[in-house]
C-alpha cells in the first residue's frame, strides 16, 4: 500500500512538471540570458573531448579564435551531460534544451523522493511543488537560462536523500550495508559541486546542519563518520575541477572585474514578496520567493507551537530551516552589506540574489513540514498546489526563440561567453577583432606550413632564412607550452605590443614547432586526486571481500 502511495505521489508531481517544459519544444534556443553563452561553450567543449581531452578545459574557438581559459573555471557536469545528448545525435540547442528539462523534472522528483522518506505523500507533494514552481526557478529556466543553477536544484535534495537513507539504516555491525549508501552521497555531492560551485558553496552548511540533525535522532557516531567521511570524497571525487579553479582563478581578472559588483545587486523586501515578471536583468528581473511558500512559512512560524509538541525531534528540523531562510533573506538585502564587505568569500558569488535557491529549498521543506503536522483535507492540499502554481503560469515562456544551426556553434565566436572575469591577467579583457592568420612573422623572414590545429595542440614547420619573431595568436594561460624541433624553449607573453599573446624566436633553419596545451602541476596533482578517490571507492570493497574477517574496531565487512 505504502509502495502504491508513492507511485501515485511519483505521478503527480511527475506531470505537474511537464506543463512549464511545454515552450522547450518549440524550435530554436529559447533567448535568454546566458542561454546562448551556453550553448557555445558546450560546442567548444563538445569538440575538446572528441580531440580527447577529458577534462576540457581550453575554449579554443572563443575570444575571436584567440581562445580562453573559461572552461577551466566553469562547472563542467552540465557540459558533460549536454555533450552526451549532442554524441547521440541531438543539435547542440536541442541538448541543451534536454537537459534544462530533464533537470527540472529530476528536482522534482528527488525533493519528493526525500521528503516522502520521513514524512507523508502529502507533505511530499507539496513541499516537491513548492520547489518546483518558485519563480525563481523560471527565472533561470526562461529569463537567465543559468543551466548550472538550474542543474544543481536537482543534487540539493538529492544529496539529503542519499544522506537519510544511510541513516535509516539499521544499527548493524556490518559494514557492507553502508557501503553502497557511501558511494550515493559520494557521487551525489560531487555531482553537486560539479553543477555549480558557488550553490553548492551555499548549501554545504545546511548539508552539515541535517548531518547532525540526524546524529540527535539516531546517536550513532559510525552513521556519522559514513556521513562526512562520504562527503570528504565527494570534495576529492570533484577535486579534479573546483581546486585549480580556485588556485588559478589568481591568474583571471576575476577580482577586478567582479569587485564591489555585488553592491548593486541587493534586493529589497518589498521584491522579495512580489516583484513584476521581467526579462531584464539584476534590478529588473523578478526575485520573489512565492506567494505559497510565503503564507505556509509565516503560517507555521505563528503557530509554532500548536504544530510541534515539546519533544518533537522534527522541531529543530524545522527551526533548522527557519533560521537558514532568515539567513538567505537577510543576505540578500542591502543592509548585511557589512557582512558581504568582510566576509570576502561572498563577494564571488557576485549576486546576493543567488540566496533565492537556498532560500526557495528552505521553503519548500518548511511547507512540507507544515503540511505534515496539521494534516490538512485534500481539498486544502489541492488549493495549495493551485496556489503554488496558478501565478507562476505567465513565466513559463521565454522572451523569444532564434533559430541556430550547429555551424554556428562550430566556428569562431567573437566573444568570450563571460564578463571577462576569466581572461588572462596578462591580456585586455576582450579581444577585438580577429587575427589576420592563426600565426604570424612578426620580425625577420620565415616560410609558415600549418600541420595540425586542434583546441589544444597547435603544430607548424617553419623555415626561417634568419633570425625570426613569430606570434602565435593564442592568448597565453599557464599551461601553454611552445617546443621547437621537440625541445621546449622559452617564449614570451607580457609583450605591452602582442598583450597576453604567445611570441617566440627562432634561429635559421627548419623547425617543427608546436604550441600546446598541458596540465600544470597543480592541475595534474587534482586530476589524480580525483582518479585515486575513483579507484580507492572500488578498492575498499575488494579488499574486504579479499580479507572478509577485516575489522574497523568492532565493526566487520
Amino acid at each position: 500500500m505504502r509502495q502504491i502511495k508513492i507511485t501515485k505521489g511519483l505521478l503527480i508531481v511527475l506531470i505537474l512538471s511537464l506543463f512549464p517544459l511545454l515552450n522547450l519544444f518549440h524550435s530554436g534556443l529559447p533567448i535568454t540570458h546566458d542561454g546562448l553563452d551556453h550553448a557555445i561553450r558546450i560546442a567548444s567543449f563538445y569538440k575538446s573531448l572528441t580531440e580527447g581531452n577529458l577534462i576540457p578545459r581550453w575554449a579554443g574557438e572563443l575570444n575571436w579564435g584567440y581562445g580562453h581559459p573559461v572552461l577551466m573555471f566553469l562547472y563542467p557536469l552540465p557540459s558533460y551531460l549536454a555533450s552526451f545528448f549532442h554524441f547521440v545525435g541531438f543539435s547542440f540547442v536541442d541538448s541543451l534544451k534536454i537537459l534544462f528539462g530533464s533537470a527540472f523534472i529530476l528536482s522534482g522528483i528527488f525533493m519528493y523522493l526525500w521528503l516522502r522518506k520521513f514524512l507523508n505523500d502529502k507533505a511530499a507533494i507539496i513541499g516537491a511543488v513548492l520547489y518546483l514552481f518558485a519563480p525563481y526557478r523560471f527565472i533561470d529556466l526562461y529569463v537567465r537560462g543559468a543551466i548550472g543553477e538550474h542543474v544543481a536544484f536537482l543534487f540539493l535534495p538529492l544529496v539529503l536523500y542519499a544522506i537519510l537513507k544511510l541513516n535509516k539504516l539499521p544499527n548493524i555491525r556490518s559494514l557492507r550495508s553502508y557501503y553502497v549508501h557511501f558511494i550515493f552521497i559520494a557521487f551525489s555531492f560531487a555531482g553537486l559541486i560539479l553543477s555549480h560551485n558557488a550553490i553548492s558553496l551555499l548549501f554545504i552548511p545546511f548539508v552539515v546542519f541535517y548531518i547532525f540533525y540526524l546524529y540527535y535522532e539516531n546517536k550513532s557516531k559510525i552513521k556519522l563518520i559514513f556521513n562526512f567521511m562520504s562527503l570528504l570524497f565527494g570534495f576529492f571525487l570533484s577535486f579534479f575541477f573546483w581546486f585549480p579553479a580556485f588556485m588559478e582563478g589568481k591568474y583571471t581578472l576575476r577580482d577586478i572585474v567582479t569587485e564591489g559588483a555585488y553592491l548593486t545587486r541587493f534586493v529589497d523586501v518589498k521584491g522579495l514578496i512580489y516583484s513584476s515578471w521581467n526579462f531584464g536583468g539584476t534590478g529588473q528581473l523578478s526575485v520573489q520567493l512565492g506567494i505559497a511558500g510565503i503564507i505556509l512559512s509565516l503560517v507555521s512560524i505563528i503557530f509554532l507551537n500548536k504544530i510541534f509538541k515539546k519533544n518533537d525531534k522534527q522541531k529543530y528540523l524545522f527551526l533548522g530551516s527557519v533560521l537558514f531562510l532568515l539567513a538567505s533573506i537577510i543576505l540578500m538585502l542591502p543592509q548585511s552589506n557589512i557582512i558581504w564587505h568582510y566576509v570576502t568569500t561572498l563577494q564571488k558569488l557576485q549576486f546576493p540574489w543567488r540566496f533565492l535557491s537556498i532560500a526557495l529549498f528552505c521553503m519548500s521543506l518548511i511547507g512540507a513540514l507544515t503540511i505534515y503536522k496539521l494534516k490538512p483535507n485534500n481539498y486544502l492540499v489541492l488549493a495549495i498546489i493551485f496556489l503554488a502554481i496558478i501565478p507562476t503560469i505567465s513565466y513559463w515562456h521565454p522572451k523569444e526563440y532564434k533559430n541556430i544551426p550547429d555551424s554556428f556553434f562550430e566556428n569562431i565566436y567573437r566573444g568570450t561567453t563571460d564578463t571577462g572575469e576569466s581572461s588572462p591577467i596578462w591580456s585586455i579583457r576582450f579581444m577585438e577583432d580577429k587575427p589576420k592568420d592563426v600565426i604570424e612573422v612578426i620580425e625577420g623572414n620565415s616560410k609558415i606550413v600549418k600541420l595540425e590545429r586542434k583546441t589544444t595542440y597547435h603544430e607548424y614547420v617553419i623555415k626561417s632564412s634568419g633570425k625570426t619573431r613569430i606570434r602565435e595568436n593564442t592568448l597565453y594561460f599557464p599551461g601553454w607550452k611552445v617546443y621547437d624541433n621537440y625541445k621546449l624553449i622559452n617564449f614570451e607573453f607580457q609583450d605591452p605590443k602582442n598583450r597576453g599573446l604567445i611570441t617566440f624566436y627562432i634561429d635559421e633553419g627548419l623547425h617543427d614547432i608546436i604550441v600546446k596545451f598541458e596540465d600544470t602541476k597543480l592541475r595534474r596533482l587534482a586530476n589524480w586526486v580525483s582518479l585515486f578517490s575513483v579507484i580507492a571507492l572500488i578498492l575498499i570493497p575488494l579488499i574486504f571481500l579479499t580479507f572478509p574477517k577485516l575489522k574497523i574496531g568492532k565493526y566487520q565487512w
